[in-house]
C-alpha cells in the first residue's frame, strides 16, 4: 500500500486534505482514484490507513480508517554533519542515511568544500534534498522523516553542537592514535551520537583542532581512504548497529 505525508494528522477528525507536492503525485503521475486505499504518515510519528474520498486539481480529501502502530524509531538519536558535497554524491549520501534511519542532518561549507552556493541555490539545494529524504522515507517505511538543516559555516556548526549531548566525533583520515572500534569498546552506551564528516578533499589540520576545542574527538575509520559519502554512510551504519537498531 503506498504511503504519503502530512504535516499533522488530527486523530480526531474522520478525514484530513493532501495538498502539494503529494496531491500532485497522486493525482497526475499514480493517477489514484477515489477508493484507492493509502497510508499516511506525519511528522509527529503517527500513521493512519485511509481510502481517497474526493479528488479536485489541488486537494486530495482522504477518509482515514484506522490507525497503525507507528514503526519503531531507533534508540539512537543520531546526527550527521556533512559537509556538502556534488550533487549525485549528496542525493547518495541522503538517500541512504534516511534509510538508515539517521535522526538529522547539518550540512555546512568548509575550506574545501568543492561546490559552492548562493543563497537562491542553497535554498533550491534544500528543497530537493527534502525531496530525497522523503522518497526514501516511503521506501524505508519511516514514520519520521530525516531532518534536514540549512546550510551553514563549519565554525557556526561546530558553536551550535557545543553544548549538545552524547559522543561527538569528527572521522580524520589522518588520524593514527584513535580508531572508531577502540574508541567505543571504551566507551559507555549513549543515546545521542553526532558524527562529523568532511569534504571530497577532507578537513584541514586547523579543522580538526576547532572541532576538537568544541568536544569532538577525532578518530579513522580505517587504512583505507573512503568516499565522503562512504565514510557519512558506513559511520551512520556503525553507529546504528553498535548503539541503535541495526540488526535488532
Amino acid at each position: 500500500m503506498r504511503r504519503f505525508f502530512i504535516e499533522k494528522i488530527d486523530p480526531e477528525a474522520e478525514c484530513c486534505t493532501l495538498t502539494g507536492q503529494e496531491a500532485r503525485h497522486i493525482c497526475k503521475v499514480l493517477r489514484m482514484k477515489p477508493g484507492d486505499p493509502l497510508i499516511l504518515s506525519d511528522c509527529q510519528g503517527r500513521q493512519y490507513q485511509g481510502r481517497i474520498d474526493s479528488i479536485s486539481r489541488q486537494h486530495i480529501q482522504v477518509k482515514l480508517e484506522k490507525p497503525l502502530p507507528a514503526l519503531t524509531i531507533s534508540p539512537l538519536d543520531l546526527t550527521l554533519c556533512q559537509a556538502v558535497l556534488k550533487s549525485r554524491a549528496m542525493d547518495l549520501l541522503i538517500e541512504k542515511i534516511s534509510e538508515l534511519g539517521v535522526t538529522r542532518l547539518r550540512p555546512f561549507i568548509s575550506s574545501r568544500t568543492v561546490l559552492r552556493l548562493d543563497a537562491a541555490q542553497a535554498k533550491a539545494k534544500m528543497r530537493h534534498w527534502q525531496a530525497v529524504a522523503q522518497s526514501a522515507t516511503k521506501q524505508s517505511e519511516r514514520t519520521v522523516p530525516l531532518s534536514i538543516d540549512p546550510i551553514r559555516g563549519f565554525e557556526e556548526t561546530l558553536k551550535q553542537l557545543e553544548a549538545e549531548p552524547g559522543l561527538k566525533l569528527i572521522l580524520w583520515e589522518e588520524e593514527e592514535s584513535q580508531g572508531l572500534q577502540s574508541l567505543l569498546k571504551a566507551s559507555a552506551l549513549q543515546t545521542h551520537f553526532i558524527g562529523m564528516i568532511g569534504p571530497e578533499g577532507g578537513f584541514t589540520e586547523t579543522e580538526v583542532k576547532l572541532a576538537s576545542a568544541a568536544g569532538f574527538i577525532s578518530v579513522s575509520l580505517g587504512q583505507r581512504i573512503l568516499r565522503a559519502e562512504t565514510a557519512g554512510i558506513a559511520l551512520a551504519a556503525l553507529m546504528q548497529y553498535e548503539w541503535g537498531d541495526l540488526g535488532l
